[in-house]
């Protein structure tokens, strides 16, 4: 076990005396090896979303530019990414001094792998950044972006684990917050759903000038 500073207060000696401070051994393989990275995976991608839907959200509704709107997604992913692993350890009791380097180490490369593919897909993706929080477009990407960068960040996660770093940091400490796995990977699913059903018309509109042509009758 790793020694995470002097753990005296009561509320983590409350957390050791329920046996809830020692887990048994991470999986190194298979199926339940999976598990364990896809529900890293999940956790860090709620904090991850959460950032950037704040971050496109602020940038582009004040006008930020491209990069601009980038960099305060990308910031506010790290901000959340990192606070939803490090709330229930303070409120276990743990030091702000012993907490800082786990959520360090349990969420920085997963968090740095979903943001550089989040962003990329977002300023790939053709209008994206400049329809505004009140176009359809700007939501279906954003949804596609941050399932595809979860799944990217799933093998990157389950490698961590392998090797004693990532999740296995935070694993060592017994105590994991945020949402629901399951509640999650179902929202996860509906965003997959709901933004490929988005790009799909996008890229049919965009290829079929008569729509267009048929739209300007109709308003005429």
């Amino acid at each position: 076990m790793l020694r995470l500073g002097h753990m005296e207060s009561n509320a983590y000696a409350e957390h050791e005396r329920h046996g809830h401070h020692r887990h048994g051994p991470l999986p190194t393989s298979g199926r339940a090896l999976d598990a364990v990275a896809f529900s890293a995976t999940l956790h860090c991608l709620t904090g991850c979303a959460i950032g950037e839907i704040v971050g496109m959200v602020v940038g582009t509704a004040l006008g930020f530019s491209d990069w601009g709107t980038v960099a305060l997604a990308v910031a506010l992913a790290f901000l959340f990414g990192y606070s939803l692993t490090s709330l229930p350890l303070l409120r276990a009791g743990m030091a702000l001094g012993a907490v800082v380097p786990i959520a360090l180490a349990t969420d920085t490369f997963s968090i740095a792998t979903m943001e550089i593919v989040d962003n990329a897909i977002m300023v790939a993706v053709p209008g994206a950044m400049d329809s505004g929080v009140g176009d359809i477009l700007f939501w279906g990407a954003l949804s596609v972006a941050l399932v595809v960068a979860g799944v990217i960040a799933f093998p990157v996660n389950r490698w961590l684990i392998m090797r004693g770093k990532g999740h296995a940091v935070l694993h060592e400490t017994g105590i994991h917050g945020g949402p629901p796995t399951r509640v999650v990977a179902a929202i996860a699913a509906v965003a997959a759903v709901f933004g490929t059903a988005v790009l799909l018309a996008e890229a049919f509109d965009s290829d079929n000038p008569d729509s267009h042509g048929t739209d300007h009758a109709l308003v005429r």
